[in-house]
């Protein structure tokens, strides 16, 4: 990746970073209630997820999702959508999690790209999921990538590769190798689609409007 690309990189971090400020994100209070949160995500809006957490009350822990029942699990998570499936695949990382005796620091010994090979083979996790969690949940350094992040960079008229792995070793490439960086950067993306560059553009105020090849042409 061109050194041109890099700073590019960097000013649009920047810019956000201004913008928005530090995004504290993921919020959770245990890694592992980050790692439900990467689950329950998938094909809903935050705001429901915050629910389906919500509705465990003091009770979210891998001891109480690897022993509740299937059917009970998914009521509680009904908020999130998907429950019935999402109960399952919460099961699946569990048992995977099990298998470092629910201890984060064991699961970090490993090395990360085994570990990304083992939450990709956890049914239900996919590349955003897993990548989420390593990132997230387990400060290891790989840029999620998503539909904000295509979305805008596509925008800005970068060549943005089809394949999630392509995309994400074109970033990592060209961004320093830093866990923090990652994080807040997905993050302030995130903030910056929400606000900004949604499907319908909101232009005005943009942070990033004179770097948009979109808003230029």
């Amino acid at each position: 990746m061109a050194e041109a690309d890099r700073d590019q990189l960097m000013t649009i971090f920047d810019r956000l970073f201004t913008a928005y400020g530090p995004r504290h994100w993921w919020p959770a209070r245990t890694p592992y209630e980050m790692m439900v949160g990467a689950i329950l995500t998938q094909n809903t809006a935050w705001t429901n997820v915050e629910k389906a957490i919500r509705n465990f009350e003091d009770q979210l822990s891998p001891e109480f999702v690897a022993a509740v029942s299937l059917e009970e699990l998914a009521g509680i998570i009904k908020p999130c959508g998907y429950f019935n499936q999402k109960a399952r695949h919460l099961k699946h990382l569990t048992s995977w999690f099990e298998a470092y005796d629910y201890d984060v620091s064991l699961v970090t010994r490993v090395d990360e790209q085994r570990l990304r090979q083992e939450l990709l083979a956890v049914k239900g996790v996919g590349p955003e999921t897993a990548d989420s969690i390593l990132l997230y949940a387990l400060e290891q350094p790989f840029f999620v990538i998503d539909a904000y992040t295509r979305r805008l960079l596509t925008r800005l008229g970068w060549e943005v590769p089809v394949k999630y792995d392509q995309l994400q070793l074109m970033m990592e490439a060209s961004l320093p190798r830093d866990t923090h960086l990652y994080g807040e950067f997905h993050a302030l993306i995130v903030e910056h689609a929400k606000r900004h560059c949604r499907k319908s553009p909101a232009c005005l105020d943009c942070p990033l409007e004179d770097l948009c090849r979109q808003r230029l042409a």
